[in-house]
């Protein structure tokens, strides 16, 4: 009986603790693993790193690359932006090559570049075809973004920026006579020539000359001093980075003494070329010295980290990926269908280059300036 009595006890006891012990993980119960919601959105970069271009995709990349470290610091909440970065080498075919990479290999569905319009017009109908939202932050020829409503694009068109600036130009300069000067060989130097003559012939302004050269091209004697014998009163010059320094240098070794106005001239062109650019005059968007929303904390944030000012190249780069972020933002979606409707509905948005839009083609609109070359700083043309 005692034994009987005490095989019931401890019966009783092992119910009892594995009661408790249940009710024990039911009242505490084991903290879950906190779910992490961020994810980091892969876009694709496609820049000339290497190559004819090379030190002004290097540039871009540095706006792209700070404007990345702001979005990622919360501007989006729980989504980060992830880059994806290659080297087209500074030719179309590469930036075909680096767009058929990014969208098979890696799955993106959205492309930051090409930089120039050649490789952008080369790149934009693989965007179109995968229905990939392409965004060049450089590219200026006219027509690139009308192949797609996937493509868009943040400088102004040769034919905005043309227009306005002979507008500014020739009022002051008075010039009637004329010479240009392009590379033949690139998508946007010839388109830009093309658009000059035409706001010529619609001001009845004489083109006494017009030169072509090619990328990578170092000696421009000859066509300056076909120019220089028809004494003009002002060259047009429509270039790539590189070759823009070595025309006005050459120019100046010549004695040419007439205007020069030149496209896209930025601070790193304008040092190239020393006491050759002095007077120089171009039409472009953006001025670190711009009071546009939040220009001031980016030329800053810039210099503190790099040591130098931003140029244009920069701040286009910069801003295009806000714009983005913007986009993303108000989709509240990263399917391309809804990112493509929310560019498209971009109107006013602050950025550093001002109030930006897109147009019904993908292409931007915002104010331009017309600038000169004054004591080697580039300033407003008054």
């Amino acid at each position: 009986m005692k034994s009987f009595i005490f095989m019931v006890a401890i019966a009783i006891l092992i119910v009892g603790f594995s009661a408790c012990e249940r009710i024990s993980q039911i009242a505490q119960p084991t903290t879950p693993e906190i779910e992490d919601k961020s994810e980091a959105m892969s876009i694709g970069v496609v820049l000339p790193l290497t190559g004819h271009l090379a030190s002004a995709g290097e540039l871009m990349k540095r706006g792209l690359d700070l404007a990345l470290s702001e979005i990622n610091n919360g501007q989006l909440g729980n989504t980060e932006f992830r880059f994806i970065v290659e080297d087209d080498t500074s030719t179309p075919a590469g930036a075909v090559d680096a767009f058929n990479k990014l969208i098979r290999e890696d799955s993106v569905s959205v492309i930051l570049g090409p930089a120039s319009s050649s490789a952008t017009k080369a790149a934009f109908p693989i965007a179109k075809e995968n229905q990939v939202i392409a965004i060049s932050p450089t590219a200026g020829a006219r027509g690139l973004t009308a192949i797609s409503d996937f493509v868009f694009r943040i400088p102004l068109t040769t034919d905005i920026v043309v227009s306005k600036g002979i507008e500014v130009t020739h009022e002051k300069l008075g010039y009637q006579r004329v010479a240009t000067m392009y590379d033949e060989t690139d998508v946007f130097s010839t388109d830009r020539d093309t658009a000059l003559q035409e706001a010529f012939a619609a001001k009845s302004i004489e083109v006494l000359a017009t030169e072509p050269f090619a990328s990578g091209d170092t000696d421009f004697s000859a066509q300056l001093t076909r120019i220089q014998a028809l004494n003009p009163d002002a060259i047009f010059v429509s270039a790539l980075p590189p070759e823009k320094p070595g025309i006005l240098v050459q120019a100046d070794a010549l004695g040419i003494s007439v205007p020069f106005i030149v496209s896209s001239l930025t601070s790193v062109e304008v040092v190239a070329a020393g006491a050759a650019a002095e007077g120089a005059i171009t039409f472009i968007g953006w001025l670190p010295t711009d009071d546009t929303p939040g220009n001031q904390v980016f030329v800053q944030s810039y210099t503190a980290i790099y040591g130098t000012e931003p140029n244009v190249f920069v701040a286009s780069s910069y801003a295009a990926v806000h714009i983005l972020a913007e986009a993303i933002k108000n989709a509240e979606s990263t399917e391309p269908v809804s990112i493509r409707d929310a560019l498209a509905n971009i109107m006013d948005f602050d950025t550093v280059l001002g109030k930006f839009s897109f147009n019904a083609d993908g292409d931007a609109v915002y104010d331009q300036k017309t600038l000169i070359v004054k004591d080697g700083i580039l300033q407003p043309f008054e």
